[in-house]
């Protein structure tokens, strides 16, 4: 559906377009026993042919003068817990030494002058600090009064649809398997605050079947922030730090097609004025937008209303998309961070 110079809106550029009816029993609270036997939903955009397969099929559609495209960033532990148990934080970037800009719920007790106290995960002991502001979207500025070592303050930040244990003071207790399973297999740059989840299904076997390289986008509140406007023009993504190293140039010209393995190696690609070095993109990719660097996409099935629903959406059409899902839906595949892939080619 177009819209005319003067006409309403189409619902593709409606936040309310990207809406559909997801049973709650099909969010995934628990990962697949192995990563690589979640289902795989394979679209061919040619002819519109789908097939319902297990991930560990994939090698059956990649050719070998293709090349994947892989997010290596790496969770950090930044979930932390005031000792009482009264705030959460999220801790989103570290702009300078010992100040962090997170996200505090509930936000209306966090106010500037605030003194917070953070007990140790490891170690025993408690670090303190002081919010010095609140930004524009809500976030807060905190200093920390001492070195803050994420591995022994803070916990995984698990989304919270995922089931958790729970501490005494209420607080998410995760396990060695939490730990392993919300990472990929490859992340080894520190820097997100969510995984990248198309990658999740990747073992080390499975990948060393396919050229592939790496870039680095870590993730933030520009992937998990909810469109909460309605028209797509008034959404304002948040900044993100991405990275491409040396010799990635090289690859991506020798390949005949390149599949980007989650919407965040897909925003790089399509962000980056040359493929090298790094920078910051508040990309935001929806209908209208014709993607330049990337052919196909392997990611996870996402969220009504989602800005990464809004990129797959400019890949193949939002009215298809949702009847995928639709049939998705129907075949009862698992959505979100722990469920199963969609791969469009």
């Amino acid at each position: 559906m177009s819209r005319g110079p003067h006409g309403p809106p189409s619902p593709d550029d409606l936040a309310s377009g990207y809406d559909f009816v997801l049973p709650p029993e099909l969010i995934a609270t628990e990962p697949a026993a192995r990563r690589d036997e979640s289902r795989l939903f394979v679209y061919h955009r040619t002819d519109g042919r789908v097939e319902h397969r297990r991930f560990s099929d994939l090698p059956e559609y990649i050719k070998p003068d293709d090349l994947l495209v892989l997010n290596n960033s790496k969770v950090q532990r930044v979930a932390i817990a005031t000792t009482d148990g009264r705030l959460t934080a999220l801790l989103l970037e570290e702009t300078s030494p010992q100040h962090w800009v997170a996200l505090v719920k509930p936000g209306a007790r966090a106010k500037p002058g605030m003194r917070l106290k953070f007990a140790l995960r490891t170690g025993g002991g408690e670090l303190e600090a002081e919010v010095l502001k609140t930004l524009p979207g809500g976030e807060r500025v905190l200093r920390f009064f001492g070195p803050v070592d994420l591995e022994a303050l803070g916990e995984m930040p698990l989304p919270p649809y995922i089931r958790k244990r729970r501490t005494t003071l209420g607080q998410p207790e995760h396990t060695a398997a939490d730990v392993e399973r919300y990472q990929t297999v490859y992340a080894d740059r520190a820097g997100s605050v969510a995984a990248p989840t198309a990658g999740l299904h990747f073992t080390p076997e499975l990948l060393a079947r396919f050229p592939h390289a790496f870039v680095t986008l870590h993730v933030g509140l520009g992937t998990f922030r909810p469109v909460k406007v309605e028209r797509l023009t008034d959404h304002e993504m948040h900044e993100e730090a991405y990275s491409i190293p040396a010799g990635f140039a090289e690859a991506y010209e020798a390949a005949t097609r390149i599949i980007a393995v989650g919407t965040t190696s897909a925003r790089v690609l399509e962000s980056a004025r040359e493929l090298r070095g790094g920078g910051r993109t508040r990309i935001f990719i929806h209908p209208p937008y014709e993607f330049k660097r990337v052919d196909c996409l392997l990611t996870n099935f996402h969220l009504p209303r989602s800005t990464l629903l809004m990129l797959v959406s400019a890949m193949i059409g939002r009215e298809r998309l949702l009847e995928l899902y639709q049939t998705a839906v129907q075949e009862r595949y698992r959505f979100f961070s722990y469920g199963d892939a969609m791969l469009i080619l």
